[in-house]
């Protein structure tokens, strides 16, 4: 079955714009050399992958506002993974993470080719200079593709307010991420471990990867007032649910479909959504034994089998997945009283609610 990801053919075309950006950017590279090939090819192994969510929000929010099919407002979604492949590098320098949809993440495979070689000094830190530059190089050639892609200037304009929000918001919502993983939890309300948390989600992603981009589209399609904000309405629910199915897999998900270890997540100590209403929902000897464990980076099967059941027993799981779908209907009728949407875009937008929020990765 065709996912709804693929109407337009847009999967395949904005693979198409990024592997022609990556050449193109590596004959800009060239002078300096074949030393700085490792960043292309950091970069180049990340976007050969992911479903394309933030570009399919872009495109059909273009659509949606009446804006025709073109390889310009192709090329313009396809700035949405490059700059989604700059936050994903860094965020995974600032987890510690191994693995990014199932290979090494940037800074380890960097590492790894600083070792194999037998180069002097730090392996890691070489990797993690690497990895930090090459979110960078990323986050450049966003605002290179924006302003390159080929629509008209006066489109680009309406947009820009947006898309300067999009990357200014969504560093600091990744610093809010820092902060909240350092910031002690004990003897905080319920309630406040959630909004917290629930902070973070908004920033760090919900924003940047559904509202924003959609906003973006919708911005240079020319949607009026009303529908930018029916779609901002509909753009965060999506978002903010996204998140929680997010949270949800980086600790019940199969490693196969997720690209991660089981039960990553714990390991890294994430203060999820899903961890304060655990919190909330077990005894003090659960509390005592889930603060013990969570963010221990040698967690081993057993330990994330334990955790696993403390949160099942404790109806986080529920108390998410009831939060999910109630996002997901308010979505949907934020989407249905947006007015003047074009009809095609409109149901892919429908059918985008279910997919940014599937029970897989």
């Amino acid at each position: 079955m065709t996912s709804v990801l693929d109407t337009a053919d847009l999967r395949r075309r904005v693979q198409t714009v990024l592997d022609a950006e990556l050449a193109g950017q590596a004959r800009v590279l060239a002078e300096l050399g074949p030393d700085v090939e490792d960043l292309l090819h950091a970069v180049a192994d990340l976007l050969r992958g992911g479903k394309r969510l933030r570009a399919a929000f872009l495109y059909w929010g273009a659509r949606a506002a009446g804006a025709p099919d073109s390889d310009a407002l192709v090329r313009l979604a396809a700035a949405m993974e490059l700059f989604q492949a700059a936050a994903l590098i860094h965020d995974d320098v600032m987890d510690d993470s191994d693995t990014r949809r199932g290979m090494p993440a940037a800074h380890r495979a960097l590492a790894s080719r600083h070792a194999d070689r037998g180069w002097t000094g730090d392996d890691e830190r070489f990797g993690l200079a690497g990895a930090v530059l090459a979110g960078n190089l990323c986050l450049t050639w966003t605002d290179e593709l924006y302003a390159t892609c080929g629509l008209p200037d006066a489109d680009l304009t309406r947009g820009r307010g947006v898309f300067d929000r999009m990357r200014t918001q969504l560093m600091a919502g990744q610093f809010l991420d820092v902060v909240e993983s350092m910031r002690p939890w004990d003897g905080l309300a319920d309630d406040e471990r959630v909004e917290r948390a629930g902070r973070v989600i908004r920033y760090k992603s919900a924003k940047y990867t559904v509202e924003h981009p959609l906003l973006i589209g919708a911005s240079v399609g020319g949607l009026d007032a009303a529908g930018l904000d029916a779609l901002s309405r509909y753009g965060l629910d999506v978002g903010r649910a996204f998140q929680l199915r997010d949270d949800l897999l980086g600790v019940f998900g199969d490693p196969e479909q997720t690209g991660k270890p089981a039960g990553d997540d714990l390991r890294e100590g994430k203060r999820t959504v899903l961890l304060a209403h655990a919190l909330a929902g077990v005894d003090a000897g659960g509390r005592e034994r889930v603060e013990h464990l969570v963010g221990r980076p040698d967690l081993e099967g057993s330990d994330v089998d334990e955790l696993r059941g403390l949160i099942s027993g404790s109806g986080a799981v529920a108390v998410v997945e009831d939060e999910i779908g109630r996002l997901a209907a308010s979505a949907r009728a934020a989407l249905a009283e947006a007015p003047g949407l074009e009809p095609e875009a409109r149901g892919v937008l429908h059918d985008l609610v279910a997919t940014a929020t599937a029970r897989s990765a």
